[in-house]
């Protein structure tokens, strides 16, 4: 009777690539190391394992006069394994921190959007997902961040492209020579991760940048090629300027010594997104020091350009209670309420009981925010700090 041979099932091929870790990785993948020591550490002491998460409330945000920007404070909130009301969060920060080492370590990048398919699946024994929703992952990853106190791009996430630049300016992505002012109409589009090690500046000749608030506006500047006649950058965020822009606008500032103008629409949002720009976000506080730019100057829309300009009644948009409310918090915050210049210029806007759009000026001419608006504003220093 022949023998019964067992079959034995081939191991997989080991990975034989090598991946050299780069010194601005290892420091974040240290992080993530000593994350996962002190949870085995707490463990084999007996003790229930626990993470201390920084609190991202608005009670745990202050803005420091000195600086000029917004900061977190020291309030955390502890997340336990053994708390049933905190064990599914604890077990997707551990997981969330897993996925960002092993795309370090294997030194490859993923969207926010990808990193949740990775992680997403059925708990073993259970019909217990890990994520319901990318809405679950994505607090966690922010988590994260201020846990290790890096940014999102030096986990190796990304998010969607929102924004574009054009200008006399020379830079080098991830290897490749970008020439902005040869970009044609679409102009270089900001990458998410524009952190030194990925985006190196060549050379320039510009005077300033001018960030407008969306892409029709923009378009009309890169048309009318602004940027050549003024020597400026000019870069757009497609209205809410995402973390890539507002990083990139912070280096342009910082490491070439660029003032910024930014023009943006006469409303709560536009004044909203300046405040975004200059003193940073409630939401990403622990990260103002990398995104923030005090020094940014508001150039405009202003309420007093309906009359100033001259424009049509028909171009005025009439405020909504959210509107009035939201302009009301707005001149409360710390920043804005020592400044009499923009309580002025709030108070007058609801007085007025309409906002505008930059769009608005298209009324006088196509290219009178171009060629008249901005212009003036630059030459004559009227502008908001």
């Amino acid at each position: 009777m022949a023998k019964k041979v067992r079959r034995q099932t081939a191991a997989p091929a080991a990975d034989k690539t090598t991946v050299v870790v780069p010194a601005q990785d290892q420091k974040t993948l240290q992080a993530l190391t000593a994350l996962a020591d002190t949870v085995v550490e707490t463990a084999a002491r007996r003790k229930p394992p626990h993470l201390d998460v920084p609190s991202r409330s608005l009670s745990n945000v202050k803005y420091n006069k000195t600086k000029r920007f917004i900061e977190m404070g020291n309030g955390k909130n502890r997340r336990e394994l053994f708390n049933l009301s905190q064990a599914k969060s604890y077990m997707q920060t551990m997981l969330v921190s897993s996925g960002c080492k092993r795309l370090i370590e294997q030194g490859k990048t993923t969207s926010i959007r990808g990193l949740f398919y990775l992680l997403k699946h059925s708990i073993e024994g259970t019909r217990e997902e890990t994520f319901d929703t990318q809405d679950d992952c994505d607090p966690v990853i922010e988590d994260v961040e201020v846990m290790l106190n890096a940014m999102r791009e030096e986990l190796h996430l990304y998010a969607k492209n929102a924004g574009a630049m054009v200008g006399p300016i020379t830079l080098i992505d991830t290897g490749d020579e970008i020439d902005c002012s040869r970009m044609g109409s679409g102009g270089y589009n900001i990458p998410s991760i524009v952190e030194p090690e990925t985006v190196q500046f060549k050379k320039h000749d510009a005077k300033f940048i001018l960030h407008v608030e969306k892409d029709t506006v923009w378009r009309r500047f890169n048309e009318d090629k602004f940027w050549r006649t003024h020597k400026c950058v000019l870069t757009h965020g497609g209205g809410q300027p995402p973390r890539g822009v507002r990083r990139m606008l912070n280096r342009l500032h910082n490491e070439l010594q660029l003032p910024l103008y930014c023009l943006l629409d006469n409303d709560p949002w536009g004044y909203y997104i300046y405040s975004v720009i200059k003193q940073g976000s409630i939401n990403l506080a622990y990260e103002s020091k990398r995104m923030a730019i005090p020094d940014a100057r508001y150039i405009g829309l202003r309420s007093k350009d309906f009359e100033r300009c001259q424009l049509s009644p028909s171009v005025r948009i009439n405020l909504k209670d959210t509107d009035i409310r939201r302009a009301k918090q707005i001149a409360r915050y710390p920043w804005f309420e020592k400044k009499k210049a923009w309580q002025k210029e709030i108070e007058q806007m609801l007085r007025n009981g309409f906002k505008l759009e930059v769009e608005a000026l298209i009324s006088k001419d196509i290219s009178y925010v171009t060629e008249t608006y901005v212009p003036e504003r630059l030459r004559e220093g009227d502008f908001l700090d």
